[in-house]
């Protein structure tokens, strides 16, 4: 074998855990501070801060070389204090903003953190009860327009009720990058629910986070009733459009931030080498590119 026929060989083989980086797409921050004041609608407020330096040593000591930072619900439309972290750890830190569907300005809004403040994304929450139902109203459209020009993923985070209409919008904006958080919390035992979620593999930029599953689980780790169903995701979607994630500081609760990892590196029997490069690093990495360290 020759120079040129062994770099071809090595550039096709599946890569290891040691050849690619690990980054996490889905965190939050926040901290009691009169500088960030929480949102009215706050009434009451994390008990501990969850601190961007907390969470750079917890990634050190797990070896995850970037994260993406989702705004804190806290907050509410305010995105300054995960924006002040991002600009003191730019190499580490990457974000996904937040803005009131419910104001005709907001894709306005939307340019002005994406152009401006360096934002990579917006993430929608509609409730499954009457209060998320401007889901489907005529606000939606001009927002989702705003961010598909802007490349601005879209970050989805509801139950599976809300998919068919976020299937309208999809359908809509073909060439926007989507992903349904958590599974869209879909119960493992709700099979005719999880049907909801696998239609959306269709559109080709439709991606899902499979973090969560301590929340969906009625066991205790490695929560392996949910594993079927990450596997029914797995098969409509793909290893290149699954992204794991430890939803930080939630996690703490539940399983901890090693475990949340470990659930994708050893748990989850059916994904070999390959698939965790794309779930650990790689998926998330097409929406989300950092920077070479």
């Amino acid at each position: 074998m020759n120079r040129r026929q062994f770099l071809a060989a090595a550039a096709a083989a599946p890569m290891t855990a040691q050849s690619f980086r690990v980054i996490d797409p889905h965190v939050h921050v926040w901290k009691t501070d009169p500088r960030y004041p929480w949102a009215k609608e706050t009434t009451n407020p994390p008990s501990e801060d969850a601190t961007p330096e907390t969470l750079l040593k917890l990634m050190d000591a797990n070896g995850v070389a970037g994260t993406v930072i989702v705004q804190y619900i806290g907050y509410r439309w305010d995105n300054s204090y995960a924006r002040d972290a991002i600009r003191r750890y730019p190499k580490k830190f990457q974000g996904v903003a937040r803005v009131n569907p419910e104001d005709p300005a907001a894709p306005d809004h939307l340019h002005r953190l994406v152009a401006e403040e360096g934002w990579r994304g917006v993430r929608l929450s509609p409730a499954a009860n009457a209060s998320g139902d401007w889901i489907g109203g005529p606000l939606m459209p001009p927002l989702w327009r705003r961010a598909e020009q802007l490349k601005a993923p879209m970050l989805i985070l509801t139950t599976t009720p809300r998919l068919p209409q976020v299937a309208k919008l999809i359908e809509q904006h073909p060439a926007l990058d989507i992903s349904i958080d958590h599974m869209a919390d879909c119960p493992p035992d709700r099979p005719d629910e999880l049907k909801k979620l696998l239609d959306l593999a269709r559109y080709p930029r439709v991606y899902v986070k499979i973090s969560h599953t301590w929340s969906l689980s009625k066991q205790e780790y490695p929560y392996r009733d949910t594993h079927d169903q990450v596997k029914k995701v797995y098969d409509a979607f793909g290893p290149q459009r699954l992204m794991w994630g430890t939803d930080w500081p939630l996690v703490e609760r539940h399983c901890g931030y090693a475990k949340a990892q470990a659930i994708v590196r050893e748990e989850l029997k059916f994904l070999n080498g390959e698939d965790k490069r794309w779930l650990l690093g790689g998926t998330v990495e097409r929406l989300w590119p950092f920077p070479s360290a």
